[in-house]
This record gives structure tokens, sequence and C-alpha cells, in this order.
């Protein structure tokens, strides 16, 4: 069985091992021409963006034709396909790795809607992989990845409503009225959708920090022992700070820290940082 996902899902650069999992990039789209998200770094992806302000660059999904054609590079042994995909409640790339998966005649590909991105698409990915690894077959691994699905919690904060706004994400009008009140924004994956949806709003980032604590508080059950990664664009600082505070409040059975992929920092800019959460329990057989 082989895996497929995005560039949404924030592996880190050992964990892309070609053998077990092939990414379709997502591209960046600058006045210049197009880069493959997986052909730049977070640091160089910020420099240009900064440079291009008060314009911002746009992202594509792969098509259609891209997902065939990487599908058919990996069937050619009849080899069963798990294509797991950043949330279609908020990029087209699921329809498209459903639309590529018909074109393959005979192929036997399962396109999988994570219902998230990032970190917590992430987590649906590594336990795939693994599971391939340990021997498990299709129906398990599809069933604990919704319960991994049900169980992760990524929630930020944000510097600035700037790069939303400029890219559309949210109404001009909210936009505006957070920029004038210098409010912070705290978002979360909703999991019933797979959108965005507002958690609250804080006028400074160390007071954000606290509110994502608390929300994550009211998610896990005290003592659920937690997998956590604390992600970032380019606010260190302040992702050590809310380490340092998850590691205070909650059994942490693992945590890192990690860069934000720059497709999903075209959208956030850099002073981006927050969490990726679920319960380690759900990678009993797996790690």
């Amino acid at each position: 069985m082989k895996i497929v996902t995005d560039s949404a899902a924030d592996l880190r650069p050992e964990e892309k091992d070609p053998s077990q999992v092939t990414i379709a990039p997502l591209l960046i789209r600058f006045p210049d021409g197009e880069v493959s998200a997986e052909k730049i770094t977070p640091d160089q992806f910020y420099d240009r963006l900064r440079s291009m302000a008060p314009r911002i660059p746009t992202t594509s999904q792969p098509s259609a034709g891209d997902f065939a054609q990487i599908y058919k590079s990996l069937d050619m042994r009849g080899d069963e396909i798990l294509s797991v995909h950043i949330s279609s409640g908020l990029s087209g790339t699921l329809q498209s790795a459903q639309v590529g998966a018909g074109m393959v005649e005979g192929g036997k590909i399962t396109p999988i809607d994570s219902m998230t991105l990032s970190g917590g698409q992430r987590f649906q990915v590594l336990a795939a992989i693994s599971a391939v690894k340990a021997g498990w077959k299709k129906a398990a691994i599809i069933e604990r990845l919704s319960q991994i699905r049900a169980s992760t919690e990524v929630v930020y904060t944000l510097e600035t409503l700037e790069y939303l706004a400029r890219g559309g994400r949210i109404g001009r009008v909210q936009a505006l009225a957070g920029s004038l009140l210098k409010l912070k924004p705290i978002i979360k994956v909703d999991k019933a959708d797979g959108k965005y949806s507002t958690v609250g709003k804080n006028r400074t980032l160390e007071s954000a920090l606290k509110t994502i604590v608390s929300y994550l508080t009211q998610a896990y059950p005290e003592k659920t022992s937690l997998w956590i990664s604390v992600m970032h664009g380019q606010l260190v600082e302040y992702a050590d700070i809310l380490a340092d505070m998850l590691s205070h409040n909650f059994q942490i059975a693992k945590m890192e820290i990690l860069r934000i992929s720059p497709v999903l920092g075209v959208h956030t800019g850099p002073g981006i940082v927050g969490v990726a959460a679920v319960p380690i329990k759900l990678f009993d057989g797996l790690m």
C-alpha cells in the first residue's frame, strides 16, 4: 500500500522518504512565476513575501491530471493507494485527488479528507505510514485515521489579520476592525466541517497564547497524555513560550516545534503560532 499527501501536511524533511510517502506539491504563484512549496524554505518565502508588500502571492492546488500521473506512477504493481489531503473545507485539493483517482483505470485509490491541515494533517499521514509498515489492512488504517481526525485539535493565533484580509480569507470589515483594535484572533479548524472558526480575540500575543492553552484544557480530559506539535511561521520565541506553557498544563508524551509550510504562510504571514494536539493513545501499535 502506498501513501500520498500534499504540501499542507508540514512533514519534516526526514519524514518525506519517497519510499514511504509521495507528496503532491502545492504551488505558490509569485508575479515572476510559480514555485513548488516543496522547493522553498520558510525563511526564503517570508523574505520574498515582505519584499512584495502590499501584494501577496497566491496558491494553487495540484490538478486532477497531476494526481492521475502520481497515482499511475505508484500503481504499476497494482498497489492500493491512500491519499490523505488538506481539509476540503479549506482547499480544492481533495476534489482534484478524487477526480484524478477516477482517471486511473482499475486504480485502487482511496482519497481521504483529513478535515484539517498542517500538524493535524501530519498526524494522520504519519499514522498511515506507520500502519502500512506494520502491515495493517486498509479498513483498519482508515478507521484509525478517522479516530485521530475526531480527536485532533488545531488552534492558532496571528500577529496580524493583514494577510488573511489580502487573500480574501476573511471579510474586509472584520479584518479592518481587527487591525484598528490590534486584536489577535484565536482560530481553530472546526472538526464538523474542516473550516476555520474563531475561538476568541486578545489584544496581545501573550494573552492569545493563554487562550490557546485554556481552549485545549477544555478540549481534553484532565491527565490525557498528548502528542503536541507547536507550529509557527517566524515566531520562534513565542513558539518556545507556548511550548513551555503547554508543558506546565498538560501531560505531554511527545512534543516538537515545527515550521509551517510556506503554502500556508501565504494566508497567515510570518506572525503565526499555534498547536496541533492529539491523544497519544491513538498511536498505540504505530510507534
